[in-house]
């Protein structure tokens, strides 16, 4: 029994209840929104006019009703409105059961004509609507039922109208509710697209950047290749048989490379020198102008780093520093570069912003200053290097950026 309870109040509550949509920006003032407001301001007007032309009636037919229960019925028939953005189940049960009251309490006489208020009428109307927007079609279905068993209970000859004026605002709420659908399913993919969208980017600039990589070592081979021979008085023609066809190999590899990945570079003003950690202090400098407080620590031998390394630290340092300045201003950031034989660990940790505390960072497909997309492109540079990459939100209400790059031993990058 007690089960059974619960769930008959869940439905007027949140079970059959779904969330609001979100108003669009002109329906909404801070933290008002606009639709609720008229609601409130429409539900006075109707009390108001409902409560004086019930005393002018009651006044006419010698005052057989105190003012108190006028006062009551013009607010009760009143009231639901402006509870039916919060709760339009709740609403629309609560106007129903006033007008059956209102109907046993005052004659029709005493209202003109019809059995209940027409202010009462159009609250009943509108918490309808509300509830064919909000709430599951079983719940609509069962909604239009009672309407029609009620007014039979009421006034039986007038089903016909009120048949059709329950289906007025049905057919709007299913209108509108269609639309509000195919809203947030084009929502759901433009994120969905955005997301991809910003993952190829990225993986487009790390294929750029790699492209500069890769041909700066292979011209570097080919260039080696083709002067060995002459660093040796009288060499063999074997040996420089075998470093012309070295240095033809890496003429091949790079004319290949240039062919599937040069197309990368179309469209792009030009090219510079890619950075890394030797550039760290300017980049730190650069984020200290933007506001933010920054301080660095370094652990362990620095020794020189495979390219592809030294690149990805930087462009994830870059980033995390970047989205502290976008989204965390006036906060301070703890820089901690660890140095260790078979790996590079990085972790990067901003507290709360000095203005109001909100405790973000890093957005996942937000692009940023440093011209990456955040979480996906500092993901993605960790996973191509064979690494890994943790981030959220820690309990002081800052941020933390733990990467660990692997770091290839001197004698692995010999074979």
């Amino acid at each position: 029994m007690d089960t059974a309870v619960r769930r008959f109040a869940a439905t007027f509550v949140t079970d059959t209840t779904n969330p609001p949509a979100p108003r669009p920006r002109w329906l909404r003032r801070g933290r008002y929104d606009l639709v609720e407001v008229a609601d409130v301001i429409i539900a006075l007007i109707a009390f108001a006019v409902t409560n004086s032309a019930l005393t002018n009636a009651n006044a006419s037919n010698h005052g057989h009703h105190s003012v108190g229960v006028l006062v009551l019925i013009a607010f009760v028939t009143c009231a639901p409105l402006a509870l039916r953005t919060r709760s339009p189940l709740g609403a629309w049960a609560f106007s129903a059961a006033a007008l059956v009251w209102t109907s046993l309490t005052i004659p029709p006489q005493l209202l003109g004509g019809p059995d209940v208020p027409v202010a009462g009428v159009l609250v009943y109307g509108l918490c309808l609507y509300a509830v064919t927007v909000r709430c599951r079609p079983r719940i609509v279905v069962a909604a239009a039922a009672v309407t029609v068993a009620g007014s039979a209970f009421i006034d039986p000859g007038r089903i016909p109208q009120v048949a059709f004026l329950t289906a007025v605002p049905i057919l709007l709420g299913v209108v509108v509710r269609v639309r509000r659908s195919s809203d947030r399913q084009l929502e759901e993919q433009e994120r969905r697209h955005s997301g991809e969208r910003a993952l190829l980017e990225e993986r487009q600039r790390i294929a750029r950047e790699l492209h500069d990589v890769v041909a700066h070592h292979m011209s570097v081979i080919a260039i080696q290749a083709e002067a060995a021979p002459y660093k040796t008085a009288d060499p063999p023609p074997e040996l420089v048989e075998s470093f012309g066809e070295i240095r033809a190999s890496a003429l091949a590899g790079l004319t290949e490379l240039r062919r599937v990945l040069g197309v990368l570079r179309t469209g792009e003003a030009g090219t510079a020198p890619q950075p890394g950690m030797a550039d760290l202090d300017s980049l730190l400098d650069s984020a200290r102008s933007g506001g933010v407080s920054v301080t660095v620590t370094c652990s362990g031998d620095a020794v020189p780093l495979p390219e592809g390394v030294d690149l990805s630290a930087y462009r994830i340092v870059q980033e995390a520093l970047s989205n502290a300045m976008r989204h965390a201003p006036g906060s301070s950031v703890v820089v901690q570069v660890a140095y260790q034989p078979d790996s590079l660990g990085l972790e990067i940790r901003n507290d709360a912003p000095a203005m109001n505390g909100a405790p973000v960072l890093v957005l996942s497909e937000t692009r940023a200053a440093g011209g990456g997309h955040g979480l996906v492109g500092m993901r993605e540079r960790a996973t191509m290097l064979g690494g890994s990459l943790d981030a959220g939100p820690t309990g002081d209400g800052g941020f933390l950026v733990s990467a660990v790059l692997p770091v290839s031993s001197p004698s692995e990058e010999a074979e």
